[in-house]
């Protein structure tokens, strides 16, 4: 007999009426080769040939490195139009939610998240290399501000090829050889994206979050395994899930937007819960260690999209779940 999951794999019959399984959807993942091209300040990445998105590190106006024009399996964007373009986006915010990074309004009391201390590139700690279904470069950053560094931090950056659409990997160690610092307590602290205009909330689009609480109303503010934010382009579901690893220091406040923005937040205690203000202080020698993965997704509109199951081999794809 032949069992669902040989179903699921495709399957060949030999001599002697054995069974070989042949494994389709992996050959197929690994058909996509990650690639990535060079450009003065950024980095373009692709995929099968396609878009993915492009790592800026060198920025006028947004002092901060972050991920702009990220595009889905199926050839979408994902993230808002940066900069926004009048008439077709809001063009709030055009600085601050480029599309796609992590970023702090109280870092040291310095303000990174609005452009008024400076996230400078050091230098690539590790070459980027792509591959089939996978590709990863690492930076050096270093946090400035008012003339001083407040402290540094390396940042491995990884793209999978995933069943359940293109997952990127965020490892963050923040540390200082000279002198202690701290994060501070607001919304606008940690991993954040804003969508594509069409799939806002404002534009007929959904957020739901792990527990199942949807859109502003009943999700902001909220603590949950992960959040997504997506919408119908065209014959397409659409969309971004933030889902923090749960090794971080602290499960993750959402800060969640009908009008496009989604942030996923350990260090916002009193802005989310009037609870005691939170500060977190890294000591002179020590690292803090912050962990993310966001899912980009793109399925038919009329196909099931199972969000737990992208969560779950997300923990598998990290080993969170061993």
């Amino acid at each position: 007999m032949i069992s669902l999951r040989m179903l699921l794999l495709g399957f060949v019959l030999i001599a002697g009426g054995k069974v070989m399984a042949v494994d389709h959807e992996t050959d197929q993942i690994a058909a996509n080769k990650v690639a990535f091209v060079a450009e003065q300040g950024k980095l373009r990445i692709e995929i099968d040939g396609r878009p993915f998105a492009t790592y800026v590190y060198e920025d006028e106006q947004i002092l901060r490195p972050y991920f702009s024009d990220v595009f889905t399996p199926s050839g979408v964007k994902v993230t808002r139009n940066h900069p926004p373009i009048e008439g077709q986006d809001r063009t709030d915010h055009a600085t601050f939610h480029p599309g796609l990074w992590l970023a702090f309004g109280d870092l040291d009391g310095a303000d990174f998240w609005r452009n008024r201390a400076t996230v400078r590139h050091v230098k690539f700690i590790g070459k980027p290399t792509g591959g089939p279904a996978h590709g990863r470069f690492a930076v050096l950053n270093r946090y400035e501000a008012a003339g001083r560094v407040i402290c540094e931090e390396t940042c491995e950056l990884t793209v999978l090829v995933r069943p359940s659409g293109y997952l990127l990997l965020w490892d963050s160690k923040f540390s200082s050889g000279d002198a202690d610092f701290s994060f501070g307590d607001q919304e606008e602290m940690g991993l954040g994206v804003r969508v594509a205009t069409p799939i806002s909330v404002i534009k007929g689009g959904r957020i739901i979050n792990s527990d199942g609480l949807k859109n502003e109303s009943q999700a902001w503010g909220k603590q949950a395994d992960w959040c997504d934010d997506s919408g119908i382009v065209g014959n397409h579901r659409i969309g971004v899930t933030l889902m923090p690893d749960p090794r971080n220091f602290r499960h993750c406040w959402f800060h969640a937007r009908d009008y496009g923005l989604l942030l996923a937040n350990p260090f916002g205690r009193n802005a989310f819960t009037q609870g005691k203000k939170s500060k977190l202080v890294v000591r002179r020698g020590e690292t803090l260690r912050l962990r993310f993965g966001a899912l980009v997704h793109g399925t038919k509109a009329d196909q099931a999209f199972n969000l737990p199951d992208a969560y779950d081999d997300y923990l598998e794809q990290t080993g969170a779940n061993h």
